[in-house]
Formats: structure tokens, C-alpha cells, sequence
């Protein structure tokens, strides 16, 4: 019988490519030989490289028409036997059945983000697990794959290790916290004036220097995160990938909301505490029993609609809150309890 050819496609963004490790770790797990592709935009490639359970990374260099018909003209060459769309987009459904394979796997057209795109599967699987990483797995498991060992297999560069080494030195900061305050929306974030506030908190009870993280576009949310903890003095930095994964590796403790960091530095094994309103940590939160999660919003207060205001879950967090999250889970993380790989 000749091996599998797979091709996952699932082209952005840092979380949800975070959450579809373990679906690949599987596929490897099951077909040791097998070809195992992805298609993903380049702007998160730094998150497969060195991935060994991957055979090859397929970036796409932008979101032009000439870029994604050379792409599909590529795929096509390969010849896959199983195509698995996890990203449920018309442009990523379309990608699957542009690339010839006579299977292709999605999720069901209630589920996908856009409902169409499911007509170019011909297998539809309505996802049972409540969490994102769960359901991603059963579409491994439709297109063959057995449960297996959840892992998730992130490779940092030494090139990246060096970098934050050196920042660390420069600063004299041998353990840190790093703080997120960005969220992908506003009725996801935290005030950054509150994280200002934990920054005072960390270094006056811990001795702990904070890194704010600034991802594109929030260099003046993190510079007001800065200002807010006055004497505690945390330094706003804006890494790239493979720096932010060192940084975040090594953490001491990292305090975000649900955010592609937060994922990120579950997966990377940083002790974390999650910052939830309107979405939900059963379907998208830490997976590690250690992370603290602080939420207050009612399942009838649960959303997935972008919202450029703050939203009232969030707001009720409060500081105090997030200081006794810290400390439950410092506590833990010196009891040596951490995320299992």
C-alpha cells in the first residue's frame, strides 16, 4: 500500500496554529512515514521550523491571486492522498480542493467560521470535544490518525535563545514575568492600567522585573502598562516570533488575556494565568491543570463577535483577582507542576 501523503491547511493565526500541533503530532504519531504538509502563512512559519513531526512547511508569501495559484499549482504536484482544512474558511477550503487529494477533511457547515466553505470537503466531522485542541484531533482521527500523547513539539532557535539572553543581561533580570496586554480585540483585553498595577505587585512581593509583551500595533497599549507601574519599572519590548518564544519559555510567570502569547506560552510549558470574559477557556483556555484562569462572565455572557470596546466580563476582573491567581500559581510552579509533554 503506498503511504499517506497529508496536507494540513491551516494558515493563521498564532493561536489557532498553537492548537493545531497536537493534530499533527498525532498524524506523525500514527504514519511514522508518511509525507505531512502544511500551508501557512508565512508570518507564522517560525512556529513549524524545526517541527519534526512535519515534512514540510508550504508558506504563503502574501494573500495575492498569483501567490495562491502558485500555491495551489504546488500542492496539486504533490499528489496528496488527504487533504484537512482545519482553518473552515472559503480560502482555506479552496486551497484543500485545489490541491487534487481525493480525500478532503473539514468540519461541518454549523461549525466552520464560514459556512460554505464546507461544501469542498467530502468529509464533515462535528466536533464533540469542548476544546479547540480536542476538536482539531478529531479531524486527524477522521482522516486515520489514533488518539496519542498530547504534544506540542515548538522548537526554539538558538539564534532566538542568544537574543534573549543577551536582553537579559542588558537588564540584569535573570527571572522575569512577562506581561501580554494585546488580545486580537478590545472586548478581549485588560485595561493595560491594571497591568500596571500587577508589574507593582510582582516586583514589590516577588523581586520580579516584568517584560510587557507589544505584538503589531499596541506599542502604545504596552507603553501605558509601563507608565502604570511607576518604581516597578517593567521594559515594553516587541520581539518576533522566535524571540517572543524564548522570552516566553523562560518566564517565570506570564499574565495574559485569551491571546495568542498566552497560548503560546501554554505550549512552550510558562507557568500562566489566563484573563477571560467574553470567550470561553473550556473551548480555548490553558490545558495544563497547573494555570490559574480567572473569569467571572456567565455562560449567557459567552461571545465569539469582535468588539472594539472593552467588554463588562473583562472589566470585572479585577487586580486583587489576578494577584491571587499569580500567587496560586507561582506556588505551584515552585512545587514543579507544569504542563505534561
Amino acid at each position: 500500500m503506498a503511504e499517506e501523503r497529508f496536507l494540513l491547511v491551516r494558515l493563521g493565526s498564532l493561536g489557532d496554529v498553537v492548537f493545531t500541533l497536537p493534530a499533527l503530532a498525532a498524524l506523525r504519531d500514527t504514519f511514522p512515514g508518511a509525507r505531512i504538509d502544511w500551508v501557512i502563512d508565512r508570518r507564522w512559519q517560525a512556529l513549524l521550523d524545526g517541527n519534526p513531526d512535519l515534512t514540510n512547511a508550504i508558506p504563503l508569501n502574501d494573500r495575492s491571486a498569483v501567490t495562491f495559484l502558485a500555491c495551489a499549482r504546488t500542492l496539486r504536484a504533490t499528489r496528496y492522498s488527504c487533504a484537512i482544512d482545519i482553518q473552515g474558511l472559503y480560502k482555506s477550503a479552496f486551497l484543500a480542493r485545489l490541491s487534487g487529494a481525493p480525500r478532503r477533511i473539514g468540519f461541518t457547515s454549523t461549525f466552520v467560521r464560514e459556512a460554505g466553505a464546507a461544501m469542498f470537503y467530502t468529509q464533515r466531522v462535528a466536533p464533540r470535544e469542548p476544546h479547540m485542541v480536542g476538536q482539531n484531533i478529531e479531524l486527524a482521527i477522521a482522516a486515520g490518525a489514533r488518539p496519542s500523547k498530547l504534544r506540542f513539539p515548538l522548537r526554539v532557535s538558538p539564534a532566538a535563545r542568544k537574543l534573549v539572553d543577551e536582553l537579559v543581561l542588558r537588564t540584569g533580570w535573570d527571572r522575569y514575568a512577562v506581561l501580554s496586554p494585546g488580545g486580537g480585540w478590545r472586548s478581549k483585553c485588560w485595561p493595560p492600567e491594571r497591568f500596571g498595577a500587577v508589574a507593582t505587585m510582582l516586583w514589590e512581593r516577588h523581586g520580579l522585573r516584568s517584560f510587557v509583551n507589544g505584538g503589531p500595533g499596541e506599542s502604545s497599549r504596552a507603553q501605558v502598562v509601563v507608565k502604570s507601574a511607576g518604581a516597578a519599572a517593567p521594559a515594553a519590548v516587541e520581539l518576533g516570533l522566535a524571540q517572543l518564544m524564548a522570552l516566553l519559555q523562560r518566564a517565570a510567570i506570564v499574565v495574559a488575556a485569551d491571546s495568542g502569547p498566552l497560548h503560546l506560552a501554554v505550549a512552550l510549558g510558562a507557568p500562566v494565568v489566563g484573563l477571560y470574559g467574553p470567550t470561553s477557556p473550556a473551548r480555548n483556555g490553558p490545558y495544563s491543570p497547573a494555570d490559574v484562569v480567572i473569569r467571572n462572565a456567565s455562560s449567557a455572557e459567552t461571545t465569539y463577535k469582535r468588539r472594539d470596546a472593552y467588554s463588562s466580563p473583562m472589566l470585572s476582573i479585577t487586580v486583587d483577582q489576578v494577584v491571587a491567581g499569580i500567587e496560586r500559581r507561582l506556588n505551584l510552579a515552585s512545587a514543579g507542576v507544569s504542563l505534561p509533554h
